[in-house]
């Protein structure tokens, strides 16, 4: 299991990250401050670090500028504001390896920080991130945004295979509509619940074999939607 370093001062926008790093398979250690931040940098190993510029006590900057001084080669992912031209510049120039601007959505985050993981070498296991799987007689490649079900190949959108994929990471449990907002549409304004719904109907059309009686992706009333695997 890869082991994150998170350090973000915003107390629920902290905990809203440690548990969907969670949820994505990632063992996860927060730090509010950035002097904590640095303890914990010099004190543990970590697969990355996902680093707020912005923070009490040492800023991002002056934590990525220690790490790399001490040639300490972990992968930093940055998160900072809109209009920060100059940090993130700097923070790349010091030897950050990529960030993210607030707002920002969170499949948009979990992709990233796969990317580096992956680049590094420190992926996780093949369940935690499953690209191709099996929805009943159904064979999904998120990868190559594809189901095939009776020799018959359909294209997903990229939201419809962001909801798949956020669907299988908790197969068995309900996802709530508001989660789908947050983390596949992220800072987009102008959808709702309804846009939910439409695109669970576009994806029963291709995964079920009879979509008015869907027997894989089930409606959990008042909540949202559940996806089983079984035949």
């Amino acid at each position: 299991m890869s082991r994150l370093l998170l350090v973000e001062d915003d107390h629920a926008l902290r905990i809203g990250l440690v548990d969907t790093f969670r949820d994505e398979g990632l063992d996860v250690t927060a730090a509010a401050d950035g002097d904590e931040a640095h303890a914990l940098l010099f004190s543990r190993h970590f697969d990355l670090v996902v680093l707020d510029l912005m923070l009490p006590g040492r800023s991002g900057l002056e934590l990525l500028r220690a790490l790399r001084a001490e040639r300490i080669e972990t992968p930093v992912l940055l998160l900072t504001a809109r209009g920060d031209e100059s940090d993130k510049v700097l923070g790349l120039e010091l030897g950050a390896d990529d960030y993210v601007t607030k707002p920002f959505g969170m499949r948009e985050l979990i992709a990233r920080v796969r990317v580096l993981l992956r680049r590094h070498g420190k992926a996780g296991t093949a369940a935690d991130h499953a690209q191709v799987f099996r929805v009943g007689d159904a064979r999904v490649d998120l990868g190559a945004f594809e189901v095939e079900r009776d020799g018959e190949t359909t294209r997903l959108s990229p939201k419809e295979a962001a909801m798949l994929q956020l669907l299988f990471a908790n197969r068995g449990v309900a996802v709530r509509r508001e989660r789908f907002l947050d983390e596949v549409w992220g800072t987009d304004q102008f959808v709702g619940n309804r846009t939910v719904d439409t695109h669970v109907l576009n994806l029963r059309q291709k995964l079920e074999e009879d979509p008015r009686e869907p027997r894989h992706l089930l409606t959990v009333h008042g909540v949202g939607y559940r996806l089983d695997l079984g035949s």
